[in-house]
């Protein structure tokens, strides 16, 4: 991150217009000719202008206007030839089209009936609905047109926060109306490397148990947008440091060798690992009960819960895997039925040696050996298709995995001693 800049305010405006690409720079002239026209102000909010301040490159545009936005944003995507969605329950429109989204929001404040509901909103001035953001700074707005336009509305003082570095929410009860800005909480701070304000950290682990107030999915939703920062790692040992992860769950936790997995996973030319091999690294410190309790805490979609649980069952198969008699064709038939996220997670992590080697070759070579022979060819051969066929093609796969067949004359010589009653087919052999 380069240098926080906290010149003129009026100087965002033309920074924002330049970070632009060529399909948002229009849809933001169109926008705004089509406010000005029908006698409108327009702003640019939340984090846009928190990015805008820290150079952070191109922004999200997200425009607030007092009044409904619907039929601006219908003549927005008119003209642009663009596609619009409504999302009435909170005001919005998105607007996208060929280069640029656009997000249109009506002004508005929110009110919890109780610790952990989604508010009840209704229209509001661009002060207050400043006044129902998260934190200070993103509750900034910049003014886009009119008599206003380049000026910055910062009734929080966000920009003093950005120069001073810190995570400050608005008001005493923040967490308790919504607690997932106690992940978000973590996840601005370790982005931006700020720190959490002394009061608000307060406030923060005062209020932790309302994290049981809030779904599952949306907990999931922000742990999700933690695993997707270019450092989890950073916030997760957060989050472990505060008791977020053990409020989530008690039985989830965050140590420094996870760390070092997390930061392998992409040295090991993942530049953007995929959020199934993360979870797959937190169920490694799972037992399987446990990990199919987070899993329903979290509501997990089907790829994700079978990361976590596959990881969590994975592990416990770590000492079978360290032992130094057991054969590839072995490795294959029992590692087989889990996802490769989980078992990528289990190399990355174990300090065992053998077992780690034998992870490695699985995910790299053994997982893909097949027999030279296939159905047609064992036909051609003699064998009838069935469960004989089955079990031969099983055998060749051993074979070739063990190194007892290294060429398909070594295959066709194991099926003619197989024909010829020489050669058992492989039954139902366990692997321990």
């Amino acid at each position: 991150m380069g240098e926080i800049d906290l010149t003129k305010p009026t100087n965002l405006l033309p920074r924002l217009r330049r970070g632009l690409g060529a399909g948002a720079t229009e849809a933001l002239e169109v926008v705004l000719r089509l406010a000005e026209e029908e006698g409108r102000a327009l702003y640019l909010v939340g984090g846009g202008v928190r990015d805008l301040a820290l150079r952070r490159g191109q922004v999200d545009v997200d425009v607030v206007g007092e009044g409904q936005v619907l039929s601006l944003a219908q003549k927005v995507a008119a003209v642009l030839g663009g596609r619009w969605v409504e999302h009435r329950a909170f005001g919005t429109v998105t607007v996208e089209g060929q280069g640029f989204r656009l997000d249109l929001a009506m002004a508005r404040a929110e009110r919890y009936a109780q610790p952990g509901a989604l508010p009840k909103v209704r229209p509001a001035s661009i002060g207050e609905d400043l006044a129902r953001r998260d934190f200070t700074i993103n509750a900034m707005a910049l003014a886009l047109c009119g008599r206003q336009s380049g000026q910055l509305l910062d009734p929080f003082d966000g920009m003093g926060d950005i120069a001073r570095r810190v995570v400050r929410v608005l008001h005493e009860r923040s967490f308790i109306d919504d607690a997932t800005r106690i992940l978000r909480a973590v996840r601005y701070e370790t982005r931006f490397s700020f720190s959490i304000e002394e009061e608000t950290l307060a406030l923060l682990k005062r209020d932790l148990a309302y994290l049981d107030t809030i779904s599952g999915a949306r907990v999931r939703h922000e742990l999700l947008r933690l695993l997707a920062e270019d450092r989890p790692e950073k916030g997760l040992l957060r989050c472990q440091e505060l008791g977020v992860l053990a409020a989530i769950h008690r039985a989830l936790r965050f140590d420094d060798e996870l760390a070092t997995a997390f930061r392998r996973a992409r040295r090991a030319g993942r530049a953007s690992p995929q959020p199934e091999l993360y979870l797959g690294l937190l169920g490694t410190r799972l037992s399987p009960a446990d990990a199919e309790a987070v899993t329903l805490r979290l509501a997990l979609s089907k790829r994700q819960r079978q990361a976590l649980e596959a990881a969590a069952a994975l592990a416990q198969l770590l000492p079978w895997l360290s032992r130094p008699d057991v054969r590839p064709s072995q490795v294959v038939e029992r590692l087989e039925p889990y996802p490769l996220s989980a078992v990528d997670a289990c190399a990355l992590l174990t300090s065992r040696s053998t077992a780690r080697e034998k992870l490695r070759h699985y995910l790299e070579n053994w997982y893909y050996v097949k027999p030279s022979l296939d159905g047609r060819a064992l036909e051609r051969l003699g064998v009838v298709r069935g469960p004989g066929m089955r079990g031969v093609l099983r055998l060749l796969k051993t074979a070739r995995l063990d190194g007892e067949a290294r060429s398909r004359q070594d295959e066709v010589e194991l099926v003619q001693g197989v024909l010829a009653g020489k050669v058992e087919l492989p039954g139902a052999e366990s692997s321990d």
